[in-house]
């Protein structure tokens, strides 16, 4: 079902990506970060497991938002490659960040006018979301860019080492050409606004990528995936059906 491949896909980018973030929390590189970091992990974990509640209804099959994010195999994921790329340092993580909530925030903005109810009452709460994910991250990547010798290094540095992953941001999911989600193509443009203008503020230039690396929304994943879901679904594959 074309609904429920595209529902699960945006599920999985949202708990890789706040996965991810939460991989900070007490390793921050200060304090208001120690804090920040993972409540934006927070939000994103939020917005999964909406979106896996209703995938499991979609399908069907009677699993629910656990049985979707801690008994699938790196495989059967669907997640952007972006999402799960390691943290590096803060520079890699800060980018990345401003990269997914540049694409979510007008994403989401488009779905507002969703058929499906469901979806248009996520994106109601994620835009929010998303509008300060950004206004955190690029006030970030603006500090870092426009810096010391070191902070602007790092940041080309993850600039040289994210880019390559973009261009997946845009792929069409099954399920383009419905009523109940924006076609990812068309988000692009407003995308490109905001990278432009912080980059330019940041003394950053976009790299031109000829070969964009793609395969996350087939399966087909990186190494650090495997030790990603291994670590985050080990406590609910020990004792299956385990509650508080």
């Amino acid at each position: 079902m074309a609904l429920f491949d595209a529902v699960l896909e945006l599920a999985d980018d949202h708990l890789v990506l706040g996965h991810r973030l939460s991989e900070w929390c007490g390793h921050a590189p200060m304090l208001e970060e120690d804090l920040a970091l993972p409540n934006m992990a927070l939000d994103l974990i939020g917005t999964a497991r909406t979106l896996y509640d209703y995938a499991a209804t979609l399908e069907g099959q009677g699993r629910t938002e656990d049985d979707m994010a801690y008994l699938r195999g790196e495989r059967e994921y669907r997640n952007l490659l972006l999402c799960e790329r390691p943290n590096e340092d803060f520079a890699h993580t800060i980018l990345r960040q401003l990269y997914f909530a540049a694409f979510m925030k007008p994403y989401w903005e488009a779905a507002l006018n969703s058929s499906d109810p469901i979806i248009a009452g996520v994106a109601g709460k994620a835009v929010k979301e998303m509008a300060y994910h950004i206004r955190h991250a690029g006030e970030w990547v603006i500090r870092l860019g426009d810096g010391t010798d070191e902070s602007a290094r790092r940041m080309n540095d993850a600039v040289e080492a994210l880019h390559i992953y973009v261009g997946e941001l845009f792929e069409e999911s099954a399920a383009e050409g419905l009523d109940a989600l924006p076609s990812r193509a068309s988000i692009q443009p407003a995308w490109d606004a905001t990278v432009d203008e912080i980059f330019g503020h940041a003394l950053l230039s976009r790299p031109v990528v000829q070969y964009p690396q793609t395969g996350g929304r087939r399966g087909v994943h990186g190494e650090s995936l495997g030790h990603l879901l291994a670590e985050m679904q080990s406590v609910y594959r020990a004792h299956p059906g385990a509650t508080w």
